[in-house]
């Protein structure tokens, strides 16, 4: 993407998510939000006194757990507006970074042990400039790890059609979710032990429900189910 096409990438971004009401990233603990952090947190190898990059944060829908769970964790995301309700929500306990995840490594001078992101990479273009950015802002060793959709599953086209909130504009590289786009992005940018793992498949409503739930996991552990996994999580590290 030429400087042009960026900005109004972002520009469209910003319009898309900082002054319309999203159910999902409503804040609060739930089943499903649970479900996601409990993957991430078995991803990332993460010790006392580490730092935490997590970009595309939004208004802290994972933000705030995970810090309640003791991470030090720094939020990014290019809204500001999003980034005040955080402040807001954590009392203003939970430190930010205003800006384009490609550029975090530009805002500030700290280097973080990790990086996380949930439900971010789909909002973005250009990955090569994203993960050499991201690359730039991370200690040597350190990890990356994303939840995101699964490309593949019908129902994410569906649900943007029939959400009159929603735009394929917005989720613009939604069809970009597969191991075979992503991981080679993550090599390119010097990551290594690249690895992509599909999980779960029911959204909120189903999920939150405790047949749901119970549900879920137990097509989790049949790997002869042959209907698509809605989420996949994608891992790699920095070499030491």
């Amino acid at each position: 993407m030429d400087p042009s096409e960026r900005l109004a990438h972002n520009q469209y971004q910003r319009r898309y998510f900082d002054h319309v009401s999203r159910a999902r990233l409503a804040l609060g603990e739930t089943t499903y939000v649970n479900a996601h952090l409990a993957r991430m947190q078995a991803g990332v190898p993460l010790q006392p006194g580490q730092t935490v990059l997590e970009v595309g944060a939004g208004p802290g829908k994972f933000t705030l757990p995970l810090a309640e769970r003791g991470w030090d964790i720094v939020a990014n995301d290019l809204s500001p507006v999003l980034l005040d309700q955080l402040r807001q929500a954590s009392d203003q306990r939970v430190r930010t970074v205003c800006g384009d995840i490609a550029e975090v490594s530009e805002l500030t001078d700290e280097r973080f042990d990790h990086a996380v992101g949930f439900f971010v990479l789909h909002h973005l273009k250009d990955f090569d400039r994203v993960f050499k950015g991201l690359a730039k802002a991370l200690k040597p060793g350190a990890t990356v790890s994303f939840c995101e959709p699964v490309g593949w599953n019908p129902l994410y086209y569906l649900q943007i059609l029939l959400t009159p909130s929603m735009r394929f504009a917005g989720e613009p590289s939604l069809s970009a979710m597969r191991p075979s786009v992503i991981l080679p992005a993550l090599a390119r940018a010097g990551f290594v032990d690249t690895r992509a793992v599909g999980y779960g498949y029911f959204p909120p409503q189903l999920k939150n429900r405790p047949w749901g739930d119970r549900l879920e996991q137990w097509l989790d552990r049949r790997e002869w189910v042959p209907f698509p996994h809605a989420f996949q999580h994608f891992s790699a590290r920095l070499p030491g």
